[in-house]
């Protein structure tokens, strides 16, 4: 990828035929469909790539076996859409990028006869609406079996389980090769670069777009043809600049995830909780060596801060556990995500939980303005499609085709399972190592590696006992337009997620390593990693003790290698 400061350069002098603003999974999408078919593409994000609902979602690549129940039971043809359409794009994700996406079995308890006829009839129909494309068919299993595959459950009263698979991904680092790959393709993408207003011709459409860099303070206007506004939960301010006083369209519900040790343990399929008291799906998903589980779901407003709660861990806790020979404790969550869904108004009061996830594409007729609303990332892909088909007719142009549907993403060309061991025997570098720059960079893991050449120092782990080596850092700095301690250690490299004590561990390291790539001064990596703590703290459980912990361990300043800075 370009600098920012030259795609920042280079915003200002050009005019584009589309400019996408939003550079989640949504927005990315959109501007590399709108690239691949010819059009001059810049993509605007108010913050870092996938920094907000795209890097917090469980994880899973799926149709929604919660969404073909609610279909089933209250005879919903759009959460039946839903669903058809999702299976139908689960594959093509595995595929276009599969060092970042695989399938995961999943595994639904049951304790009756009738809940394995029940939930395996469920599971057969899923398997028939993905066509040839499901991944692997479902099965019942005996309670022996079940055990086997999750030696965590409680074997009291169980008459077996039903196996099924989805798709397993990382969200956050699918949204940078997105962004990636839109750039390899000739488009142009800006992280922290917030759109504030927009101008407008004598006609009133749009015309131009007054962005602010949060980098430097500045104001600076990009001009373009056509404006999609791909915000997400933020879409309605974005149509609000456009056409003020713009009925409020989406609704948004706070999903949190947590994250608790593994222990070791070699856990490869997830555990689906099939109901709770209120009516939820609770996943428990092995990943990144943690046990991922989620989500909740509460409709706030979106100025309420997308915060982890006391209670919500406790609900998570209580159903997981239920399900457990040895239960989890409050004490052992090692990190925290929340996130917001936007989800389109059906202007009826359901609860949010009842809405279907469908997305819908509206066009302002005074402005000009698209909007993309809601939606969910396994559909990323047929969203822009359909986004990008509106955008060409605003434009006048002939229909070209959409290409996305089989094409590879950045760190994909070549991939083989195999590319760990290879990296190995090449690099001569731990397993571990291999593994994690295969599973984050896909066959970019050679570009990280040459940095180690150049630097034999980049090769030490970024903090001990936690994945990631500092080339990862470099490289993230230099080539895929990181900006903070965060961007790197949360979307880039995951060991915010790993542990939110190792993550501070590591926020000096990556602080003195901006300091040599970008000039900072010892004072400014200082003040970085404080911000960063603070940020943080944030996330963590209120009143918890690792928010406890947390604030222990961060009295006073947090030193900063006088030898990188």
């Amino acid at each position: 990828m370009k600098s920012r400061s030259e795609v920042l350069a280079a915003s200002k002098q050009t005019a584009f035929d589309v400019c996408v603003i939003g550079g989640g999974a949504t927005g990315a999408g959109c501007a590399l469909d709108a690239r691949l078919r010819g059009l001059r593409t810049l993509l605007l994000e108010g913050g870092d790539f996938a920094g907000a609902t795209s890097s917090a979602s469980t994880k899973l690549v799926h149709g929604g076996v919660r969404y073909l129940q609610q279909a089933v039971r209250d005879c919903d043809i759009g959460q039946y859409r839903v669903v058809r359409r999702a299976l139908r794009e689960r594959k093509l994700m595995l595929e276009n990028a599969p060092y970042l996406a695989h399938p995961l079995e999943l595994i639904v308890p049951c304790f009756s006869r009738r809940d394995l006829y029940y939930f395996g009839a469920g599971m057969k129909l899923y398997d028939w609406m993905s066509g040839d494309r499901m991944l692997f068919p479902s099965r019942r299993l005996s309670v022996a079996e079940s055990l086997a595959r999750l030696p965590r459950l409680n074997p009291s009263s169980l008459a077996g389980a039903v196996s099924f698979y989805d798709g397993q991904f990382d969200d956050a680092r699918y949204g940078i090769a997105l962004v990636k790959t839109l750039v390899d393709a000739g488009g142009a993408a800006l992280n922290y670069a917030r759109v504030v207003g927009f101008e407008k011709n004598g006609s009133g459409r749009l015309t131009a777009a007054g962005v602010q860099d949060h980098r430097s303070g500045e104001n600076f206007t990009v001009r373009a043809e056509v404006f999609l506004n791909a915000t997400g939960p933020f879409a309605d301010q974005v149509r609000e600049l456009a056409k003020p006083g713009a009925q409020k369209r989406l609704r948004l519900s706070k999903g949190i995830h947590i994250l608790l040790p593994l222990d070791g343990e070699d856990v490869t399929a997830a555990l689906l909780i099939p109901k709770t008291d209120d009516g939820r799906v609770i996943f428990a998903i092995p990943w990144l060596g943690r046990l991922l589980v989620g989500t909740t779901e509460e409709e706030v407003a979106l100025t309420d801060e997308p915060v982890v709660q006391q209670e919500e861990v406790k609900y998570l806790l209580r159903h997981l556990n239920a399900y457990l020979t040895r239960a989890f404790t409050a004490d052992q969550v090692v990190s925290t995500m929340a996130g917001l869904r936007p989800l389109v108004s059906a202007g009826n009061g359901r609860n949010t939980r009842a809405l279907a996830r469908d997305h819908e594409l509206e066009v302002d007729r005074a402005s000009g303005l698209i909007s993309i609303l809601g939606g969910k990332w396994t559909t990323y892909r047929a969203m822009a499609e359909d986004a990008v088909n509106v955008v060409q007719r605003q434009l006048k142009l002939s229909a070209l085709p959409c290409i996305t549907a089989n094409y590879a993403l950045a760190g994909a060309s070549g991939y083989k399972s195999s590319l760990w061991q290879t990296l190995v025997s090449v690099f001569k570098i731990s397993a571990e190592a291999a593994r994690q720059l295969a599973g984050k960079f896909g066959t970019d893991a050679f570009r990280v590696l040459e940095l180690v050449q150049q630097d034999p120092s980049l090769a030490a782990p970024i903090v001990a006992g936690a994945p990631g080596i500092q080339a990862e850092v470099v490289y993230s700095i230099r080539h895929e337009m990181a900006m903070s301690i965060e961007d790197v250690l949360a979307r880039r490299v995951g060991v915010q997620w790993f542990s939110c004590e190792s993550a501070l561990a590591a926020a000096p390291i990556v602080a003195a390593h901006f300091a040599r790539e970008h000039g900072w001064t010892a004072e400014q990596a200082q003040q970085s990693v404080l911000e960063y703590t603070q940020k943080l703290r944030r996330t963590l459980v209120r009143g918890g003790p690792a928010e406890q912990g947390l604030e222990a361990s961060t009295q006073g300043s947090v030193p900063i290698s006088q030898g990188h800075v």
